[in-house]
């Protein structure tokens, strides 16, 4: 098992770049970089490109709509080459509040999209000339374009694809076409229960060449005695997502949280989110919800709950340090793995 973090959509991205430099020293395999609708994921990733050597570079995650699938390729290539090869590409759907609201494109298509995305990324990544037509037409019928490969020559001919994806053909395509998987709000002990099923479909058809799924999960890391009460602190993220992250009927973060048992709560989350009563939605969200995607507490039971997220497939713990001395916490977690 490896080890990662994810960047903070805000805040300055010098600062957070040192912060990141300092965890590669300690032992960090992999930071992800997010996008939503801050700064853009690439300018970030390029610029943690040269302040680290040995750490992987993720995107976590870059949308399929807001770039085409050849822009999303020489992305992976350029990134990839400025990194000597840490570079990995996040993808996703997204949801319609960024999609539509954010880029103004009709949210429509999302498995399509993003298996032609992948399809088309590591054609271009091989160099392949060009010449396809579904939801992209490359090139564009009746116009002056012409079948290309990209000029530049990648690093590599397979860069990793992940994919964030929550609900169940998602799933499925993910374990079935993807280098690896990013879920969301991930409580281990439920994740057999929701998504067993899908990801067991999507393994059957997968390409052995592929090799084994990869899984990025996991949550706040504290250490100590008196650790457990920075659980508190992942309810901000739990409530902006289930509450936030949609309208009533159409947010995939809300009917992820139903389908972990928690109906009702995800219910009034959402409606106190909504109104604008955002500490309220905080205070709604279950103690057990907070413990269950959480490595906070003594030392022994953050180690065991290690194990629990190993045992549920996780193959890249993707840990928040939170303390005085984040460096340290990576550095004992490390040791574990």
């Amino acid at each position: 098992m490896e080890i990662s973090t994810p960047l903070a959509y805000a805040g300055d991205p010098r600062e957070a770049a040192d912060a990141v430099a300092a965890l590669e020293r300690a032992g960090l395999d992999a930071v992800w970089v997010a996008e939503a609708y801050g700064f853009d994921s690439p300018t970030i990733m390029g610029y943690l490109a040269a302040r680290t050597e040995h750490m992987k570079i993720g995107a976590g995650i870059l949308n399929v709509y807001s770039r085409t699938p050849a822009l999303i390729a020489q992305t992976a290539a350029g990134l990839d080459a400025i990194s000597g090869g840490r570079a990995i590409m996040g993808l996703g759907a997204s949801g319609p509040q960024v999609v539509e609201g954010w880029h103004g494109k009709a949210y429509d298509k999302p498995l399509g999209r993003t298996r032609e995305a992948i399809e088309l990324t590591r054609r271009i990544l091989r160099r392949e000339v060009i010449d396809h037509h579904g939801i992209t037409d490359m090139p564009r019928p009746g116009g002056l374009g012409k079948p290309l490969k990209i000029l530049t020559k990648p690093v590599r001919a397979e860069v990793p694809l992940y994919v964030a994806s929550l609900g169940p053909a998602n799933v499925t395509m993910t374990a079935e076409i993807a280098d690896g998987w990013l879920p969301t709000l991930f409580l281990p002990e439920k994740a057999h229960e929701v998504w067993g099923k899908p990801l067991a479909e999507g393994r059957a058809r997968r390409d052995p060449a592929l090799g084994p799924l990869q899984v990025v999960a996991g949550g706040l890391l504290a250490i100590g005695d008196d650790a457990a009460a920075a659980r508190d602190l992942a309810r901000p993220q739990i409530a902006l997502y289930v509450g936030g992250m949609g309208a009533v009927g159409k947010n995939f973060y809300n009917d992820l949280a139903v389908a972990y048992g928690y109906e009702q709560e995800a219910a009034r989350i959402q409606e106190l989110y909504l109104a604008g009563r955002k500490k309220e939605a905080e205070a709604a969200v279950p103690d057990e919800f907070c413990e269950l995607m959480s490595l906070c507490g003594p030392a022994s039971y953050v180690r065991e709950r290690v194990e629990v997220f190993r045992a549920a497939g996780v193959t890249m713990l993707n840990v928040i340090p939170v303390g005085p001395d984040p460096a340290g916490l990576i550095e004992t977690v490390k040791g574990w793995l």
